[in-house]
């Protein structure tokens, strides 16, 4: 079962992002499988949560109605056959800048939040994709701090 996995992430994803061309495809697909994956980390996908990550991914990399569609669904393809995060956290590791990174954290948070909760479970999701790109503690807690504030802008008055 792991050989069938390692050979699909090669197939699917690795070979994407070898040639230039096709970085930022791997890479939306790579972003986008881990929005799906925090959509699903509290057992429970919400109309709200499915809207804001269609509308998050259509926005953050200026896709079309029909593109997001496909980008979804390719990406649904990689989660359910994958068996980590690894494969999703190793590109974005490598391939996007600090700024990027945080970019992608935001997005996380985003998401955590769209339902109007954040659940123990997407926190642990958020934290655990932090590590995995190498963003510091600083960087998890400002990134949510910023969305909690902009979600409710009473709750985190300084």
């Amino acid at each position: 079962m792991i050989g069938t996995i390692r050979e699909f992430f090669q197939q699917r994803i690795r070979a994407e992002v070898e040639s230039d061309e096709r970085v930022d495809h791997g890479l939306r697909l790579a972003t986008a499988a881990l929005l799906i994956e925090m959509s699903r980390a509290d057992f429970h996908v919400s109309e709200a949560e499915e809207a804001a990550l269609s509308d998050m991914l259509q926005r953050h990399f200026a896709l079309t109605e029909a593109e997001t569609r496909e980008l979804l669904t390719l990406a649904a393809e990689e989660v359910k056959a994958s068996a980590s995060l690894y494969q999703f956290t190793d590109l974005i590791d490598r391939h996007f800048s600090l700024e990027q990174k945080r970019q992608v954290l935001e997005l996380l948070w985003r998401l955590a939040f769209a339902d109007g909760h954040k659940d123990k479970y997407e926190e642990y999701l958020v934290r655990k994709v932090a590590d995995l790109i190498h963003l510091s503690h600083r960087d998890f807690i400002q990134t949510r701090l910023k969305v909690e504030a902009e979600e409710d802008p009473g709750r985190c008055a300084t």
